[in-house]
């Protein structure tokens, strides 16, 4: 067993994936991931919550992004996102202290900003 979790492998946990940094190419550092929201039919990562901005987590922004939108750059050991401060400042968001109703799909707008299909749309769902 202990073989099997030392060996490189495309998988990862969610409790890892959670905290990860998330930077630019450049290695800039933009945030981090709070938690992974996940489709309970189809099992996939739909959108990862970027945490960013405030400061000892007053005034933190928290940013949905498309799963798709971000890759994993082992470089960094951070998922990366091509994204400026400009476009990072108008980016669909909510309060960390706020809620967001996840199951509300005319929240399309977020998938239209990052030009992205939204999830319930793709062609490979049951």
């Amino acid at each position: 067993m202990a073989d099997s979790m030392t060996k490189p492998h495309p998988l990862i946990a969610s409790d890892r994936v959670e905290g990860t940094l998330v930077r630019r190419p450049n290695g800039d550092r933009i945030g981090h991931i709070e938690r992974l929201m996940i489709d309970k039919v189809s099992g996939k990562v739909s959108y990862a919550i970027l945490s960013f901005g405030g400061f000892l987590g007053m005034g933190t922004n928290l940013l949905p992004l498309p799963w798709g939108r971000l890759s994993y750059n082992p470089r960094f050991e951070a998922y990366q996102l091509d994204i400026d401060d400009e476009e990072l400042r108008r980016a669909p968001s909510f309060r960390a202290d706020r809620d967001f109703d996840w199951g509300d799909r005319s929240q399309a707008e977020l998938h239209r900003y990052y030009g992205i299909p939204p999830y319930w749309t793709a062609s490979d769902r049951p």
